[in-house]
């Protein structure tokens, strides 16, 4: 049962071969998921300026889940193998801890914005929970934007 999909061959597509342009059309991608999410809450903080409506502190997600995209994109996946790098602080295990902590405060700053939709927003019943769904969907794009910059792109390029 292992082996049944063996001889199975998914059409080739000739229009979707990317070849060297798979790094442009994944930094393309993940940047405007970035500059989307970023430019949701900077609408959400121009609509609802009082406290009360949007708290200033629940903009720190969105501070911490870039802060986050830096960490995790700032090493390279040849760092994480170990290929080649033996230098720095820790070496190939400073660069895996380096990127760990990056993805737990990626996933933690996407947690703490449904935190914030649903502790907020949702839960309490306030009528126009829209700040909450904004600052989840900044957060959101964020997230999938770092994954996408950092899965999206290929290293072989590069050499």
């Amino acid at each position: 049962m292992a082996g049944c999909l063996d001889n199975f061959e998914w059409p080739r597509c000739e229009w979707m071969r990317l070849g060297e342009r798979r790094n442009t059309i994944a930094s393309i991608v993940a940047g405007t998921m970035f500059f989307s999410g970023w430019w949701v809450v900077i609408d959400a903080a121009a609509n609802y300026p009082n406290d009360k409506d949007l708290p200033k502190a629940a903009h720190v997600c969105g501070v911490v889940g870039t802060i986050a995209l830096v960490m995790v994109n700032s090493i390279s996946n040849g760092h994480v193998r170990g290929d080649g790098y033996n230098t720095g602080c820790l070496g190939q295990t400073g660069a895996r801890i380096w990127l760990f902590i990056g993805f737990l405060l990626l996933f933690g700053s996407l947690i703490a914005a449904a935190w914030i939709l649903f502790g907020i927003y949702v839960v309490p019943g306030k009528s126009d929970p829209w700040p909450g769904v904004q600052l989840f969907m900044q957060n959101a794009l964020i997230f999938f934007g770092a994954l996408i910059f950092k899965f999206g792109r290929t290293e072989e390029l590069w050499e």
